[in-house]
């Protein structure tokens, strides 16, 4: 702030200099001018200049001392109230533009609830002609068609219930209830509706729960748990998909494994990045690349660390460490 300060008070500290310059050589031209009184003066103008700057820079930097340090938040409480006419300019004016842009942010966030109301409202009203739509696919005696046909609809429901949930994730630990859970009867549950899927690629799976119940939100896990097995099902051909879980230093593991394409080295760091998809499968159009982001976006607020290993052309391992029950004192209170 003091070189700031000199920087601005350069043309009075210039002025002064040149008087004081103009001083001397006035003096020296001047024999009737005894010279040490000029020196004496000249030492006396520099002291006071000195003092004089040294006060102001005080007095003068105060507040915009305490405008550099305050929080960048839309809050001008933590600043002195303005002292001088030029100070009062500048508080005024950003209390002004400070006004507008609550009133904007408040705008803005009227119209974002009441878009995310509006699109949760119509989701909900999309899947009541798709339950329909379910009851009479099933009545279709046509395997072949049939098949197809649950194909295309578990695809619209997947991608409403993504959406669905990525609205909701903004304010998902206001939606948290935290409470036993089996996992168990989360796999199977979702297994089952995505058999139609895994039928038509030939994909089985393999499932050793041996650690059953965890502490968590049995909604939002589900949906994890679906977008990691989506995940493996939608880049697996003709193999079975390895689940268990286990105990380990008093804490869940739960692995999904398959055994597709797998995921290469250099899209690894990548992959939980909102909007990705993969570098080497360009031919994949369905791929959105918001399944993955939001399992990590959902695996955060549930306390669970997920993380992922894959090779090339050998599948991909994706591992959910449940967190010990006291990690949930501050969450279950939310």
């Amino acid at each position: 702030m003091i070189r700031a300060y000199i920087k601005e008070r350069r043309s009075w500290i210039v002025l002064l200099l040149s008087m004081q310059g103009l001083l001397l050589f006035v003096s020296y031209v001047d024999p009737t001018i005894p010279v040490s009184s000029i020196l004496y003066i000249h030492f006396l103008s520099i002291i006071i200049s000195f003092l004089f700057l040294l006060l102001r820079y005080k007095r003068e930097t105060t507040f915009y001392q305490q405008l550099k340090e305050r929080d960048p938040t839309l809050d001008l409480d933590s600043v002195a109230d303005s002292q001088r006419p030029f100070e009062v300019i500048v508080e005024e004016s950003m209390r002004s533009q400070i006004e507008q842009l609550k009133q904007q942010l408040f705008q803005n966030q009227q119209q974002v609830t009441e878009e995310k109301d509006d699109l949760l409202s119509w989701i909900h009203e999309v899947k009541t002609p798709l339950t329909a739509m379910q009851l009479m696919i099933e009545r279709v005696e046509d395997e072949n068609l049939k098949a197809r046909l649950t194909y295309e609809w578990l695809r619209i429901h997947l991608l409403l219930d993504q959406q669905l949930h990525q609205k909701r994730l903004p304010f998902m630990e206001n939606d948290l209830f935290i409470e036993k859970t089996s996992l168990e009867s989360i796999m199977f549950q979702e297994i089952h509706m995505l058999r139609s899927w895994c039928i038509q690629k030939n994909i089985g799976f393999d499932v050793d729960l041996e650690s059953d119940i965890v502490l968590t939100d049995a909604k939002w896990l589900a949906f994890l748990i679906r977008q990691l097995l989506t995940n493996s099902i939608k880049y697996s051909e003709a193999s079975d998909i390895v689940i268990k879980s286990f105990q380990h230093e008093e804490q869940t593991v739960l692995i999904l494994e398959d055994f597709g394409c797998g995921i290469s080295t250099k899209d690894l760091p990548r992959i939980f990045d909102k909007g990705f998809t993969s570098t080497t499968q360009h031919q994949n159009h369905v791929a959105t690349g918001m399944g993955l982001y939001l399992a990590k976006k959902i695996a955060k607020s549930l306390r669970l660390k997920l993380e992922v290993q894959s090779e090339l052309g050998n599948g991909t391992r994706f591992t959910l460490t449940f967190p010990k029950a006291n990690a949930f004192i501050d969450l279950s209170s939310m």
